[in-house]
């Protein structure tokens, strides 16, 4: 955001709409902040646009999710869908991942591509987060990895970026051309892709990513829903527009009836 926005501002700024009324008045919030999701246009875009610029406006980029204790992690930690089918997928995991790279590109001064095992040279964390899915289950786990933020930093994210892509391995598009991106992919904010608590995971409960849990490399974004954590990732995209990608919702899932932002 161009300016730090303070909840003094946001009473203000309510004041000043007060002649609107429900979504009126986060629509001129939003827009007078900045603050339009991808998905506004969708067929739920308007409540879509209340929700993500009142958490905005709300909480800042230093609001952080809760963590806890090694006794709170689950005994099960379910998982949603299958390994990516593809052929080069499964030769990486056969292999270890020692040839898989993570490509990182898009408005940043030095594109990089960087190994497994240059990722885990990087400075390391854990956190204990709960992870809650759209379809109702959740678990608690312990995460290894390292701030996505050390990484953007590494390769100069240029000052105009606005949304930080992930794509997986079962992600391409036709010809190179991201307007026909076929596969599992979604973005977020620079608030969140900037956030202390925001992470690339490389290792979960002790041991190395699982397979079923996005190994090599998840992200995993603790201020919204399990399904903005993408697994399997094998490139990130730095961009001042989602418009361009897919039917520039911001997220694959999206098209299937998901919110962009699931900040909870």
């Amino acid at each position: 955001m161009s300016e730090i926005i303070t909840r003094r501002k946001l009473i203000a700024a309510g004041f000043t709409a007060a002649g609107a009324a429900g979504l009126g008045v986060a629509a001129w919030l939003a827009d007078r902040y900045g603050l339009i999701p991808p998905d506004h246009g969708h067929i739920f875009g308007s409540g879509e646009t209340a929700t993500y610029a009142a958490l905005r406006l709300l909480t800042s980029r230093h609001s952080l999710a809760r963590e806890f204790n090694r006794s709170d992690i689950s005994k099960v930690a379910p998982v949603k869908g299958e390994p990516p089918e593809n052929e080069t997928y499964h030769r990486l995991l056969a292999g270890g991942f020692a040839d898989w790279r993570l490509k990182i590109n898009g408005l940043v001064a030095r594109p990089s591509a960087y190994s497994l095992a240059e990722l885990k040279r990087f400075p390391s964390e854990t956190h204990i987060f709960h992870q809650a899915c759209e379809e109702g289950w959740s678990f608690i786990a312990e995460w290894a990895g390292f701030p996505l933020s050390y990484l953007l930093n590494l390769v100069g994210v240029m000052p105009q970026a606005r949304y930080a892509v992930f794509f997986g391995f079962d992600t391409h598009g036709d010809d190179g051309d991201l307007r026909y991106v076929k596969g599992k992919w979604n973005s977020i904010d620079m608030s969140d892709a900037w956030h202390p608590q925001t992470i690339l995971a490389y290792g979960m409960n002790g041991h190395d990513l699982p397979t079923g849990h996005g190994a090599p490399l998840r992200l995993r974004v603790p201020r919204q829903l399990g399904g903005k954590s993408t697994k399997y990732l094998s490139h990130i995209f730095v961009t001042d527009t989602v418009s361009n990608i897919g039917k520039g919702y911001g997220a694959e899932g999206v098209e299937r009836g998901f919110s962009w932002y699931a900040g909870i």
